[in-house]
């Protein structure tokens, strides 16, 4: 687990360092062990906009900011590589839609027992997923998306053990 602190230092760099301008309000940023998410929200598209013309004028403002932003995105996420050690993926929301432009594809291992490789061959067999490696990720997301509350949950709960953790006596003294 990171440190909520580290996270809420992280977030007010990037809301001081990005350009006025980018996005409606602060950028939430998330992190793991690998990587920190910057992701801003677009101002919302004008109101009355029929849902077909709706999807693409959102492709359209997402695209448009990717493009004009993207030296300034590399300059600022180098600066934050070197002050936080971590590399820095950026996305934005628009329209109820999340779009990330980089991220970082980390190999995680694993063991299975062949009951569990089973699964994944069946979702390669049945063209869902390229690989065990994609049919893995296809689960995780699957996983994440229909447990979404519970994962919340867990995470507020882990939160609150790093901090009475770091409330408590230094073992090291």
């Amino acid at each position: 687990m990171v440190s909520d602190d580290m996270t809420a230092q992280m977030r007010g760099w990037f809301t001081g360092r990005l350009p006025q301008g980018w996005f409606t309000g602060p950028p939430q940023v998330t992190r793991d062990r690998e990587e920190i998410a910057v992701v801003g929200t677009l101002p919302e598209p004008p109101a009355g906009v029929e849902e077909v013309e709706r999807g693409a004028l959102i492709d359209g403002l997402i695209g448009r900011f990717r493009e004009e932003t993207r030296e300034r995105r590399i300059e600022i996420a180098k600066e934050a590589e070197h002050k936080f050690r971590q590399k820095v993926s950026w996305g934005v929301a628009c329209g109820g839609e999340t779009v990330m432009f980089t991220t970082l594809s980390v190999p995680v291992m694993t063991r299975l027992r062949q009951s569990e490789r089973q699964v994944l061959d069946t979702l390669v067999a049945a063209g869902v997923a390229r690989s065990r490696s994609d049919a893995l990720a296809w689960c995780v997301r699957l996983v994440g998306r229909n447990t979404d509350t519970w994962l919340g949950e867990l995470r507020d709960a882990l939160q609150h053990v790093d901090r009475v953790r770091s409330a408590g006596p230094d073992v090291n003294a």
